[in-house]
């Protein structure tokens, strides 16, 4: 079993011409509404290059096709507590090429065993947006679970949306590997 790759992509470190194409990601608001509940807001080039991911805190990785080393997002176990062991993910395929096609579930796999088997966390979670029901269908598929919602908490278009609380605990993820 390689830690870093599936059938369909594969995790890896940033490359310098990352930033260019996360950029033209960027100019899409679906995209930047379904990443995140800041104002949507695109970042230039200058800015995702200045941006450091490594922490001693955070795994970061870039996800690129394995057919043939495309960029189509990224995915991240950050705010990592050691002596809790825990941490928070977040993932966005940017390229809509790729969206429902089975990538994002695959790179929450390989992620979700490099939290557990490589970090040795003991759980992981995230928080999504009501709306994003892709999104929560791919969570719970993974099998993370809801743990709680923070009602209202998500303003647009004049609508307001839940911010959604998931987790998965290592010993919920390794049973589910055995029914695999």
């Amino acid at each position: 079993m390689n830690l870093f790759k599936g059938n369909l992509v594969k995790l890896t470190s940033v490359r310098p011409e990352d930033a260019a194409i996360m950029a033209t990601w960027e100019e899409n608001s679906d995209y930047l509404r379904n990443l995140d509940t800041d104002i949507a807001y695109p970042h230039s080039v200058a800015e995702l290059e200045e941006n450091k991911e490594r922490s001693h805190n955070s795994a970061y990785f870039r996800l690129r096709t394995i057919e043939d080393d495309t960029l189509i997002g990224f995915v991240v176990i950050h705010s990592i507590e050691w002596n809790n062991r825990v941490g928070s993910l977040a993932i966005g395929i940017g390229d809509t090429n790729y969206q429902n096609k089975g990538f994002g579930s695959e790179a929450l796999e390989l992620i979700l065993r490099y939290a557990f088997h490589e970090l040795n966390l003991h759980r992981v979670g995230l928080d999504v947006i009501g709306y994003n029901g892709r999104a929560i269908r791919a969570y719970e598929k993974a099998g993370f679970v809801e743990e709680g919602r923070l009602r209202s908490a998500i303003y647009r278009d004049g609508n307001y949306s839940d911010r959604i609380i998931m987790g998965i605990l290592r010993s919920e993820w390794e049973q589910q590997q055995v029914k695999l």
